[in-house]
């Protein structure tokens, strides 16, 4: 999260404001160094508390422990648990302070290791989110602990802290005075009363209350059609727990949570089985494994068989037999939480920015404030390897190519598991990358898979209606299909006009009508629904911010985008002739003079001896120098 954001979003929780998803949840990934490092997540828990949890990701010579570790404000963040184990507490210190944005890491070995990549799960306590009880036990039976979690929990997980002891866990749809004593076991009865009720103030337990024992409970919300209260109204979902049935399929179970998880934690609970951990930052990806990390095991992330891909409106289970998460007829529950922001950006420095890189060894190649969902990488050079290629964190080391029809490609070189940008090695020379990040008003990536026959309306959470998409088919050749500002369609790999509105040629509808998109889906027949996979961009008009239309230009034209200081980013395409995709960016130069561009449809080089756009503080000036005509364009504040 950037400083800006962090900033706002602490003022707006002392204004009263609803929290966002942003204020209360975060992964964050590092890397150990064995020097005393900050951790910047945008979560506050030295105001509110909460939850730390650290694992191990990968190490170059994996140490014998790569164990979780769980600190929590309520015991100390100095202290750690270990979910993969039954032991006591331990005060390793490994977490030295918690911060108003974040927490602090020590210069030990304890979730700071040298050379080792970590994820952390950073969980802060709030109403209808998520709570920390602690509690001494006095060995009375139907024992009520209370709680502030302000809902009927759909989630439990309680560990003794004093000495050696299970890991008990209850779950929302399992039935009452059910939990599991190992984490790696069917759910059970408990005979004791492991948990004899659960309600909205409070747990009754008679087993998990040793007379002088310590224990700790972590309570995760489920919040249900709409009795959250986070995102601008106040209103929204952010937490569900529930359960599902397998398939045994590659195609497995598709769960509606009513929006697109980021974070995901499943297990089996008919049979012995781990639980299973996924996130976007790490890996969720469409027709792929991703990365998953077993929560009760210490062995270090597991890369590229994960089982969980994202969907506009929840979660989908992948894997063929698996019994882990979707063995045929198997009983399975999850916590999902859903992804940010819930709000549209006020600044476009929060969800786009071009970044410049020369083929320098770092990480990431292309830098930026935010995580990035998609990305085009520019070369200037010109020649056959001077391709605009495009990828994005749903589609992982997929990438296409925004000249040719051609198939997606696969690179190991492509990664989106960093916190402020994104790496893609490639070719030597000067490259530059546009990136964007997803958010409500601005900016959405759906990857869909066609049905084959008449039409489909995927899903997406723009929340406004799209005014230009891009779809691509994934695993075929194909052109890159582009709904323009003009409710017509264009083509993205090729300079041609815009095709009139007719079934014939205008595939963003049904079989006979043009259907335009809504705030929560799009219409698609044809060739950009057939049965295979596709990835789609959505962009909108959020003022201030960005800006899609369409102008007619003669001599000299002023583009009034409503914006304040400029254009970052124009995308200009003529739509009444023949014309290529321009790009322009303030970093390459929007001056006042020579201006240089490249063209997503062609291979050409950078050209930059010449004049054809200048800054406007409103948006941005067509200069006489370039054709008269009609035309579409995108710009960025």
């Amino acid at each position: 999260m950037s400083n800006t954001k962090t900033v706002m979003s602490q003022a707006a929780n002392t204004q009263g404001i609803p929290p966002d998803i942003t204020d209360v949840f975060s992964t964050y990934l590092y890397d150990g160094t064995n020097v005393a490092q900050t951790i910047t997540n945008g979560i506050d828990l030295a105001g509110e508390g909460g939850l730390v949890w650290q694992k191990l990701r990968a190490h170059p010579t994996p140490p014998d422990g790569q164990d979780h570790y769980l600190r929590d404000t309520e015991r100390g963040v100095g202290k750690r648990l270990r979910s993969n184990s039954t032991a006591a507490e331990l005060n390793d210190g490994g977490i030295t302070s918690v911060n108003s944005d974040g927490f602090a890491l020590s210069s030990g070995t304890a979730g700071n290791l040298n050379g080792a990549t970590y994820a952390s799960w950073t969980f802060r306590k709030a109403p209808k989110f998520f709570d920390v009880v602690t509690y001494t036990g006095n060995g009375s039976s139907n024992r009520q602990i209370a709680h502030n979690l302000g809902s009927t929990p759909g989630f439990i997980l309680i560990k003794r802290t004093d000495s050696t002891g299970n890991w008990l866990a209850w779950h929302k749809e399992v039935n009452p005075g059910y939990g599991i004593s190992d984490l790696t076991l069917a759910f059970t009865a408990g005979a004791n009363g492991f948990f004899n009720a659960v309600a909205d103030t409070y747990f009754e337990t008679s087993w998990l209350n040793t007379s002088g024992g310590t224990f700790v409970a972590y309570l995760f919300a489920h919040n249900d059609s709409g009795d959250g209260e986070f995102g601008p109204d106040g209103d929204q979902d952010i937490i569900k727990c529930g359960s599902y049935t397998g398939n045994g399929s590659a195609d497995g179970p598709e769960i509606n949570l009513g929006f697109e998880a980021q974070w995901v934690m499943l297990k089996r609970t008919d049979s012995t089985a781990d639980w299973v951990m996924q996130d976007v930052m790490r890996g969720m990806i469409m027709d792929s494994g991703g990365a998953y990390i077993k929560a009760n095991e210490p062995q270090a992330e597991f890369a590229t068989t994960g089982y969980i891909q994202p969907e506009p409106t929840g979660f989908k289970v992948r894997g063929t037999g698996s019994g882990q998460a979707n063995a045929s007829g198997g009983n399975y529950i999850y916590m999902a939480i859903r992804r940010g922001p819930l709000a549209p950006p006020t600044a476009g420095t929060e969800v786009f920015k071009v970044s410049a890189s020369s083929g320098s060894p770092y990480n990431p190649t292309f830098d930026a404030p935010f995580s990035v969902d998609m990305a085009i990488q520019l070369r200037t050079q010109g020649g056959v390897s001077s391709y605009a290629r495009n990828g994005s964190r749903l589609t992982g080391t997929d990438y296409l190519v925004t000249s040719s029809t051609a198939v997606a490609g696969t690179t190991s070189n492509m990664s989106w598991d960093y916190n402020e940008g994104f790496f893609l090695g490639g070719p030597s020379g000067t490259a530059y990358a546009p990136m964007w990040k997803r958010a409500p008003s601005f900016f959405d990536a759906v990857a869909y898979t066609g049905t084959g026959s008449g039409h489909t309306s995927p899903k997406h959470n723009l929340s406004v209606a799209p005014e230009m998409i891009w779809v691509k088919r994934r695993n075929n050749t194909d052109n890159w299909r582009v709904l323009n500002p003009n409710n017509r369609m264009d083509v993205l790999n090729q300079a041609g006009t815009e095709a009139a509105v007719s079934t014939s040629a205008y595939y963003f509808g049904d079989d006979v009508n043009v259907v335009p998109p809504t705030s929560t889906e799009f219409t698609v027949h044809g060739p950009i629904n057939l049965a295979e996979s596709y990835i789609a961009y959505l962009f909108a008009t959020l003022a201030g911010v960005s800006k899609v239309g369409s102008v007619t230009h003669s001599g000299t034209t002023n583009v009034d985008c409503g914006f304040s200081a400029g254009s970052r980013f124009v995308l200009l395409k003529r739509t009444d002739a023949p014309g290529g995709w321009y790009v322009w960016d303030s970093l390459r130069g929007i001056i006042a003079g020579n201006d240089p561009y490249l063209l997503l449809n062609t291979t050409a080089a950078q050209v930059t001896n010449t004049d054809y756009i200048d800054p406007l503080n409103a948006g941005f000036t067509i200069s006489d120098n370039f054709t008269d005509g009609d035309y579409i364009f995108y710009a960025i504040a």
